[in-house]
């Protein structure tokens, strides 16, 4: 059983990045993505994919990066936020939420059941703690994170915005004409971070509608632009140390992070591992337990 983290104190955040601290997130990252696995085979219904795939990145946001009291949630606007874009990875924000103490882990069990506010994709009408916004209808999340880096400005709050979006969410047109309102409004405090997998539910994305050149549409949109190991939170970490402590932020920054689908179960990484595609398709008891083996563990049991 990982660690229980608590979030990292804010008087720390400059330090040079201890190896115990690295060695902590990684254990957590792995429980992250043992939470996942019993959640969507219980569940027998959401994606697996995307959400082993960001578990590095969420880790280190929850326990690393972010200012945040999970026990104020409603209560504290002096917090950072975070708006999740790509809402079908839901387990991936709900295990880190619930481990860094916004609500109790055993509600982990009732993912996608009736009445539990745990659903497919965030919901806000339950007023979950930690989420602000219902999110899962691609391309919104980033207007919905510009109208609160606004917000944050003009009521004097000093709060980093993180939103977090798919590649194949960027085809979406309302990505662009967000991204194009946080250049025109000098929104320095808006972070997006881009999960770079080349994956979407019809196939790869270069193949769908390509992107590319990625990094130049968004520096022609007038952002700042950074590249990392989405898988390797020693990098991810320095990027966002690197952006946060930037003298002048004038500009919003996007952050684009290489992941590989499915990352931490060999059977379930890449496009079609295993011969199917594991975007949208929750793993079987059989398959959850072959991927607790790997994680770690060999029972496939409750939280």
């Amino acid at each position: 059983m990982a660690k229980d983290l608590k979030p990292y104190p804010a008087e720390k955040k400059g330090e040079l990045l201890e190896l115990a601290l690295i060695a902590e997130l990684k254990e957590m990252a792995r429980q992250v993505r043992r939470d996942i696995i019993r959640m969507l085979a219980m569940a027998n219904s959401g994606h697996t994919g995307g959400s082993l795939g960001m578990a590095d990145i969420f880790t280190a946001l929850y326990f690393r990066v972010l200012q945040h009291e999970p026990h104020k949630f409603w209560l504290n606007y002096d917090q950072d936020m975070v708006f999740l874009s790509n809402g079908h990875i839901a387990p991936v924000w709900y295990s880190v939420l619930a481990r860094s103490g916004y609500f109790p882990l055993s509600e982990l069990n009732s993912l996608r059941q009736v009445n539990s506010y745990l659903q497919g994709h965030p919901t806000s009408e339950s007023r979950l703690p930690g989420v602000r916004i219902a999110s899962g209808s691609l391309g919104q999340g980033l207007s919905a994170a510009v109208g609160a880096a606004l917000g944050l400005r003009i009521d004097g709050k000093e709060g980093d915005v993180f939103c977090l979006m798919g590649d194949g969410e960027c085809q979406e047109g309302q990505i662009w004409e967000a991204a194009m309102s946080a250049s025109h409004y000098g929104l320095g405090k808006l972070i997006g971070i881009v999960d770079c997998n080349n994956q979407q539910i019809d196939g790869e994305v270069h193949n769908i509608m390509s992107l590319e050149p990625f990094a130049d549409k968004w520096r022609a949109f007038g952002w700042d632009v950074c590249h990392c190991d989405g898988n390797d939170i020693e990098d991810f970490l320095a990027t966002v140390e690197t952006i946060k402590s930037a003298g002048n932020r004038s500009k919003p920054t996007v952050v684009l992070a290489v992941t590989l689908m499915g990352k931490g179960v060999s059977f379930f990484e890449g496009t079609m591992a295993d011969n199917s595609n594991w975007h949208g398709k929750p793993p079987s008891k059989v398959d959850a337990e072959k991927a607790l083996n790997i994680l770690g563990e060999t029972v496939f049991g409750d939280f």
